[in-house]
């Protein structure tokens, strides 16, 4: 066990390391607004042809949120989200209308005025790293692929995927649940479950630091799962990172059931506990990858 212990540690990549040796080194620092503000986000996938979610609306200013009030009124399903936010806070997800309430995806029944206080706290930058001024994006929910949705509670499952230098190095599936308030992000408790890259097929899962085998919520087994469209999940990682200048980079795809593959975030500086999901560390691949000639072809670059 000790040893094992050592082994780990030589391998795994922490955060002084992430940012010293990679960030700074593979991350223009003019690319990171790229990554930081979704609406600068949405604007790059479109014109390099990305698939993300559809926007239905933006609101940037106070004046403006009655309008946003009158669009969801119309709308049968979407997700409020702030375009500067991090880790998931402040995005709120609407499935249905109950009389002049708005259900969201945990159950929670929202009035207007208090839908539109959250909205104006987005605006104010509660939610934004900084505390600056920020933008709401109203999103299309999407619909989430059969095979996924059910390894999910209350929410929407995505696929974190690692790229270095254009090359995917790790990936893992992350799953809401009940603890993290339908979010899928590790953090708040969300699971995150390693993926075998060649495969596309689920291995090893943690939530909350602890290994597991089953969603404690839905007791449903988490390994030998096989993703759905997998190589262009990869394929779409690699373009993503590409179109943003970014050598260093973790991209949220998630998989709608008409759309397929939609890339729904891309970080600039993303987090390490990919590692623990896949038991393995980051040091040795990137190593090997540091040393490599890249493909210019994407599909080559996956394989």
């Amino acid at each position: 066990m000790i040893a094992q212990f050592r082994h780990l540690r030589r391998e795994l990549l922490g955060i002084n390391r992430r940012n010293h040796a990679f960030l700074f080194g593979y991350n223009p620092r003019h690319r990171y607004r790229l990554a930081d503000d979704k609406v600068a986000t949405k604007a790059l996938l479109a014109r390099h042809g990305i698939p993300s979610p559809v926007t239905h609306a933006s609101c940037a200013a106070h004046w403006d949120v009655d309008r946003i009030g009158r669009l969801l009124g119309a709308l049968p399903a979407c997700v409020l989200k702030p375009a500067r936010g991090a880790g998931g806070a402040g995005i709120v997800v609407l499935t249905a209308r109950l009389g002049d309430g708005f259900v969201t995806a945990t159950g929670r029944t929202w009035s207007w005025p208090q839908l539109a206080t959250h909205i104006v706290d987005i605006l104010g930058g509660v939610f934004a790293s900084g505390g600056f001024a920020d933008t709401l994006l109203v999103e299309a929910l999407v619909q989430c692929e059969p095979t996924l949705a059910r390894l999910a509670y209350r929410g929407v499952p995505d696929v974190r995927v690692l790229v270095f230098r254009g090359l995917p190095l790790l990936a893992m599936l992350r799953l809401p649940t009940r603890g993290s308030n339908g979010r899928a992000n590790l953090h708040v408790g969300g699971i995150g479950v390693g993926i075998d890259l060649a495969h596309g097929i689920t291995t090893t899962a943690v939530c909350r630091g602890r290994r597991t085998t089953q969603h404690p919520d839905l007791a449903c087994d988490l390994g030998g799962i096989r993703v759905p469209a997998w190589e262009d999940v990869l394929q779409l990682a690699v373009r993503t990172t590409e179109a943003a200048g970014l050598g260093f980079a973790g991209v949220d795809i998630v998989i709608d059931a008409a759309r397929g593959p939609l890339v729904l975030e891309l970080n600039a500086r993303p987090g390490l506990g990919i590692q623990a999901a896949n038991g393995r560390g980051l040091l040795p691949l990137l190593a090997a990858a540091s040393g490599v000639v890249v493909p210019i072809d994407t599909a080559e670059r996956v394989r």
